[in-house]
């Protein structure tokens, strides 16, 4: 090949290799331009809040008279304000509550909360009524990857597993810290020997196992351990049997229908302790109404605090009036249901996405002011920051009996229950 046509091949080859560069460039801008865009965020106009939990059977009073109120009220304080802002959609959210009766049936109780999880797709629960059934609750709620802020309930048996519950907060204080301070308070009255009854739920049964042992350290005699099913119509035989035996004090784990049954069987039969105590329900003004001030003077029961308990506490309760033109329904755990409600809000906020896991991370290690005061978890999931473990009628007013600053009013032993007329 001669020198001459050599350097025409080499600038041949030099045109098609600028042209196949040109057309490769071009051909890319093509495929950039048509790659799809980046998918945007879903619009979002509202937050969706599901809930499992008792509205009818023996368990909806207590829902009625403790947390029920309390989350229909955060939702509409949300709501006036606009929604919650999050920053993801630059924008408050309102919030959309659901509710489904779990007819105060366990096992409905898991598939509605299976069904808000798995066909609602709702942005986050809340939790169901009971001990019982927020240990069944926690499990279901973290197996998805779903925040549970623990209502009305605490269970022993939730703490064994707390380390394989990373979504699940607990909230009221139960028997771990209520049982020790009972005892020194029943041997501040100088009270030696008690009788107990339980329900054979998961409440009453961890009680009698957390509480006995604390009340037999303290020195103090049981007469009788005794227990009942749930739903029961007479527990009359209890207190004739505990009465028979001696016992000063009347200790009874049981829930609001129980506490009223009890109470109006003690009253009936005109059967006097110089203590009696009930778990749940006694804390209630219903509990109060129902039998009259001078009627439950003296009866002790599970939860206390009151508007003396802190400024925070006095304003919960003015915010309670305007929303229902009443008291409190709930001197145990009304005030710390809607604390904890206010700190979620506020994580939510800051973590600025509906994203459960960053929430998460942002509730397990934040601290936000709130009617309580300054709300936080302690590393296991735990809030300690409660306002008194037992409370006492006295003139018409549950006080803080703890001793201790948290105090309101000592204890005082139980009047006779007045005669029946």
């Amino acid at each position: 090949m001669t020198k001459r046509r050599l350097r025409w091949v080499s600038v041949v080859l030099s045109v098609v290799l600028v042209l196949a560069l040109v057309a490769g460039c071009a051909g890319q801008k093509q495929q950039q331009a048509a790659a799809p865009e980046p998918s945007a965020k879903p619009a979002k106009d509202k937050i969706v809040i599901g809930q499992a939990i008792s509205l009818s059977g023996p368990m909806a009073m207590g829902v009625a008279t403790t947390s029920g109120p309390v989350y229909e009220m955060w939702v509409k304080e949300v709501n006036a304000q606009g929604g919650i802002y999050v920053k993801e959609y630059d924008k408050k959210l309102p919030i959309e509550y659901v509710k489904y009766d779990d007819k105060s049936d366990l096992g409905t109780m898991t598939k509605l909360l299976e069904k808000l999880i798995l066909e609602d797709k709702v942005d986050f629960v809340l939790p169901p009524w009971s001990t019982g059934f927020l240990y069944a609750a926690a499990p279901i709620a973290n197996k998805h990857q779903y925040i549970l802020i623990g209502g009305p309930g605490g269970a022993v048996k939730l703490e064994e597993i707390m380390p394989q519950l990373p979504y699940f907060f607990q909230v009221l204080n139960f028997s771990r810290s209520q049982m020790p301070v009972l005892a020194q308070i029943l041997n501040e009255l100088g009270i030696k020997s008690i009788a107990v009854v339980h329900h054979e739920d998961l409440h009453g049964v961890e009680y009698k196992e957390v509480g006995i042992p604390e009340l037999q350290k303290a020195g103090l005699d049981i007469k009788m351990v005794k227990s009942f099913p749930l739903g029961s119509k007479d527990l009359s035989p209890l207190l004739k049997e505990a009465k028979s035996m001696g016992a000063e004090a009347f200790i009874a784990f049981c829930y609001p229908e129980e506490t009223m049954l009890l109470t109006q069987q003690a009253i009936e039969l005109g059967i006097n302790f110089k203590a009696f105590f009930c778990t749940v329900g006694p804390y209630a003004p219903t509990y109060r109404d129902a039998f009259g001030a001078e009627a439950v003077e003296g009866v002790m029961g599970g939860g206390a605090w009151n508007e003396k308990s802190s400024p925070g506490a006095a304003q919960f309760v003015e915010l309670y009036k305007k929303h229902f033109n009443r008291e409190p329904d709930d001197y145990w755990g009304q005030l710390y249901y809607y604390s904890s409600l206010q700190h979620f809000q506020q994580a939510i906020e800051e973590a600025g996405t509906l994203d459960q896991s960053k929430i998460r991370e942002v509730m397990a290690t934040k601290t936000y002011d709130t009617f309580v005061g300054p709300f936080k978890y302690d590393p296991d999931r735990y809030f300690r920051g409660h306002l008194g473990q037992i409370g006492q009628w006295q003139k018409g007013h549950w006080e803080v009996i703890d001793p201790g600053k948290n105090r309101t009013a000592p204890p005082i032993l139980k009047p006779d229950w007045p005669k029946k007329k």
